[in-house]
């Protein structure tokens, strides 16, 4: 893993003057005092540049003893992040509040290169990962060749045949985040199991805190990072042994003792079945909450209030307040805030490839179980078309061989091995204005196939339970004809 420290904000009257510290502290510090300093913002500044020690000390005291983290936010970080696992990403992108952007196998052949998790190193289980890579990454380059045929604008052979590539495979990114941000995950690095993770979180310390000592304190994982989900899980653990296990229900362990019907096709599936994307739990009422708080935000009436109007109207009537919201809408416009007051709740079955980019909308709501062998995996068409399931479904079959053998003696870094095909179970949580958002982007037809087809499920879905709200939601390629469709006469 390396990770340079790009770059990050300075205050531009510093540059002037050669005897100034160059550090984004100043702006935590000057800022920090807007709230209660006559003085300009400007000058603010230039106290907090002349007086580094000062504002050093200022930031400390305003940001953990009086508990303005916020202040923090005003330091801002880029980092060049490379040879990082995707599995090791995924930990990282699990931070919403930050911004990255990531080298796609969809678009860059893949060169082979992977990490071999430190756990690993010592194993006599690191052969039989090694091999399985090989195994891996021959059928990546197979697939390339074999899917050429089916190629099209859209779709590049490298696209679908990284189904058969593994979370360890190297990536790299760039990433930019605030201090307080950038605390928060290096705290969460630090309580990770994965070595790989805690290095990540080390190396980014090390990195700021000689620029920006004042704002990177609390970077020990707390109680709270150690100790909740390891709690829950047992609380969890020791209920469930009074309960009955269903007996549809696999464990991981027991994927690879039906792996002759696995290669038929019975744990192998497709991405196309009816249990991927379940609606769970939504705002009842979702339309007219939304519609009432159009109708508070441009009245002075209460919210009850609103809502008891909303209640009584025609379904014309509320039409009417929903299409004026979009009406003067463009495709690059954001949702109406009102629409962020309904909610709904899926549970997803995704493959790793595809939660890949569903993790990416990070004002989402989104929590995910571990992969999980006895969901199977998702297959590609192409890969169907192409005649290579046996290929694929070989590849599968020793990678969770192995994975079994991993999970026994180091189950923390048995993911490693998976797949991009296999699959996890995710909640997703998101209002409807993220909705927007999403569908806008993963119902397009550039989009990639995968979240184009969860995504579309769970649009039709939700358009059951609130029909009015998600009226104009749809793909961005769409948001013309979309548009036309009801204001084509005005």
């Amino acid at each position: 893993m390396y990770i340079i420290l790009a770059g990050y904000n300075i205050d531009l009257d510093a540059l002037k003057d050669k005897k100034s510290v160059l550090t984004p502290e100043t702006f935590s510090s000057a800022y920090a005092r807007i709230s209660r300093s006559p003085k300009s913002v400007s000058e603010l500044r230039a106290i907090a540049r002349k007086e580094i020690t000062k504002a050093r000390e200022q930031n400390r005291r305003i940001i953990f003893e009086m508990g303005h983290h916020a202040v923090a936010e005003h330091s801002v970080f880029n980092f060049d992040i490379m040879d990082i696992s995707r599995f090791a990403v995924e930990h990282l992108e699990s931070h919403r509040l930050m911004s990255y952007t990531e080298a796609s196998q969809r678009y860059i052949e893949w060169n082979s290169k992977f990490i071999v998790p430190d756990e690993l190193k010592k194993s006599k289980l690191l052969p039989q990962f090694l091999k399985t890579i090989r195994i891996q990454n021959n059928a990546y380059q197979k697939l390339v060749k074999k899917l050429k045929p089916f190629e099209t604008k859209l779709t590049k052979p490298i696209e679908d045949a990284r189904y058969v590539t593994s979370l360890a495979t190297a990536t790299q990114l760039g990433a930019t985040m605030n201090a307080r941000n950038l605390e928060l995950l290096i705290r969460r690095c630090a309580s990770s199991d994965i070595f790989e993770v805690r290095t990540l979180g080390e190396r980014l310390y090390n990195l700021v805190i000689k620029i920006a000592p004042s704002i990177i304190l609390f970077y020990e994982p707390t109680e709270y990072d150690k100790k909740t989900y390891s709690e829950l899980r047992k609380i969890f653990h020791r209920d469930a042994e009074t309960r009955v296990r269903h007996k549809d229900i696999l464990s991981s362990r027991h994927c690879e003792e039906q792996s002759d019907k696995a290669i038929s096709g019975d744990c192998f599936t497709n991405v196309r079945n009816d249990n991927i994307c379940s609606l769970v739990d939504w705002t009842q009422n979702g339309d007219d909450k939304i519609i009432a708080g159009i109708i508070h935000r441009v009245s002075n009436i209460s919210f009850i209030d609103a809502l008891k109007q909303v209640k009584k109207l025609s379904y014309s009537r509320k039409l009417e307040y929903i299409k004026q919201a979009f009406k003067y809408a463009k495709l690059y416009d954001a949702t109406l805030r009102e629409f962020e007051h309904s909610y709904l709740t899926f549970e997803l079955i995704v493959s790793a490839a595809c939660f890949g980019q569903l993790k990416r909308h990070r004002i989402a709501t989104i929590t995910a179980q571990d992969y999980d062998l006895s969901l199977g995996v998702t297959i590609p068409d192409t890969i169907r078309q192409g005649k290579q399931t046996d290929l694929f479904n070989k590849v599968i079959e020793t990678t969770e061989k192995t994975y079994d053998k991993l999970y026994k003696e180091l189950p923390q870094v048995a993911p490693y091995i998976l797949t991009q095909s296999h699959r996890r179970r995710v909640l997703l949580t998101v209002n409807i204005r993220e909705l927007y958002h999403i569908a806008r982007l993963r119902m397009d037809a550039t989009a990639q196939w995968d979240i184009r087809e969860i995504t579309t499920k769970m649009l039709e879905q939700a358009q059951k339970k609130m029909p009015l709200s998600l009226l104009f939601c749809g793909a961005k390629n769409q948001f013309d004809l979309t548009h036309q469709k009801f204001f084509s006469n005005q």
